[in-house]
């Protein structure tokens, strides 16, 4: 890595526990241009930033590469694979069983304001057309 790490940046010790999990080149064809430990650390930036794929800083892989690589791991389950491990390590250091025997679920529902009545309706609404004069809005 030749570049200033970011925050985000997976240390040595979390790459070696996540490199195993990643699946390898397909054969054939090209070999990799990129470093997959740059690729995550992208994905990890985009996820604690929040930026869109576009806007990645110049210094990590090109956006259309990060993108490709989650598209793919998400779909072939790499994703899914990489999940379930850092929770059965993060469960077992822990103490705990690495298979959950519970879930919970949270939800919150929240009313929204309602419209409606003149209240509601602007001036320019209530009074359109060139005719309508300061003496035409009611003063209630």
């Amino acid at each position: 890595m030749d570049r200033k790490p970011y925050p985000s940046d997976l240390t040595d010790e979390q790459w070696a526990l996540l490199e195993p999990l990643l699946p390898p080149a397909k054969p054939g064809g090209r070999p990799r241009s990129v470093d997959l430990r740059e690729v995550a650390n992208a994905m990890l930036y985009l996820l604690r930033t929040g930026c869109p794929w576009r806007s990645l800083p110049h210094d990590l892989p090109p956006w259309g590469t990060v993108w490709a690589s989650f598209r793919r791991w998400r779909d072939d389950g790499t994703l899914d694979l990489l999940h379930d491990a850092l929770r059965d390590r993060t469960r077992t250091e822990a103490g705990r069983d690495p298979n959950p025997s519970a879930a919970v679920l949270d939800s919150q529902s929240v009313k929204t304001a309602e419209k409606g009545g003149r209240a509601a309706t602007t001036l320019a609404r209530r009074f359109r057309g060139a005719s309508a004069t300061l003496s035409s809005i009611p003063l209630d």
